[in-house]
């Protein structure tokens, strides 16, 4: 599929979108977590540090869409960059993104024997704070969700944590198809979602997941993240929950 470019006339270049089948595709924002100056975690189980697997696995996952060509893809960095975190769901509520997916090798340093992928939410807490922190920043030139806000910012409130509550909601929806059509390719841990106060997750208007690929530290998960099967693998499972979502998604406006 070939790639197009979005920009916007402030800010400058955004990232390269994939173009994808049908009117007005859904789009997905990936992030390949770390970056730069920052390494993530390192560990003698890996050749590599976290931000060059959560790169290689971003890539897989936007390569693997693009292939089946139903959704569009878009990734936060396509190279060694450093982002700040704020920037990172920035970039995707720019771009206008349906979902918003935060890649990462979780680390054990004390456990070696812990494993398996596990799937961060925003959790109810932080969702209170965040809407009422967001709420002080807007004006009435801003949207939310495609609307503008109010000039009023006890209404912008409300707004704002009814469409994050949405996005909380469908965030999970989305974390129970991942585990269903993953579960199966590669291992999960037995508590494989969490809530969790992730700043990359708290975009108020966009459903949002970290997603945890597996142990660093772990010498068989580091083998298979570092993979180009692994890779495939969990890029398979993404692209099948991905679709699923968007499908239910369009049943449930058409109905």
């Amino acid at each position: 599929m070939p790639i197009t470019t979005a920009h916007i006339a402030a800010d400058g270049r955004l990232p390269a979108v994939t173009a994808a089948r049908g009117v007005d595709p859904p789009l997905v924002v990936i992030d390949a977590g770390h970056g730069g100056r920052d390494p993530g975690s390192s560990s003698p189980a890996s050749p590599v540090p976290e931000k060059d697997i959560t790169l290689a696995l971003a890539r897989a996952v936007r390569d693997e869409l693009a292939r089946s060509g139903r959704v569009r893809a878009a990734l936060t960095r396509d190279d060694d960059t450093y982002l700040v975190l704020q920037d990172r769901y920035a970039i995707a509520r720019r771009l206008g993104a349906d979902l918003f997916i935060s890649i990462h090798a979780d680390s054990a340093p004390a456990n070696d024997a812990a494993r398996g992928a596990t799937i961060y939410t925003l959790s109810e807490v932080a969702s209170d704070r965040q809407a009422a922190l967001l709420a002080n920043r807007e004006n009435a030139s801003d949207t939310l969700a495609g609307a503008p806000m109010s000039r009023n910012p006890e209404v912008n409130l409300v707004l704002i944590d009814l469409a994050q509550r949405e996005s909380m909601d469908r965030s999970a929806d989305f974390a129970r198809l991942l585990y269903r059509e993953a579960a199966p390719v590669f291992p999960f841990r037995p508590e494989w979602h969490k809530f969790a106060a992730f700043v990359v997750l708290k975009a108020p208007d966009i459903p949002s997941i970290l997603f945890e690929s597996g142990y660093i530290t772990n010498a068989t998960d580091a083998a298979y993240i570092n993979s180009a099967e692994g890779r495939q693998q969990i890029a398979t499972g993404m692209r099948r929950a991905i679709e699923a979502h968007f499908a239910r998604r369009f049943l449930r406006t058409a109905g």
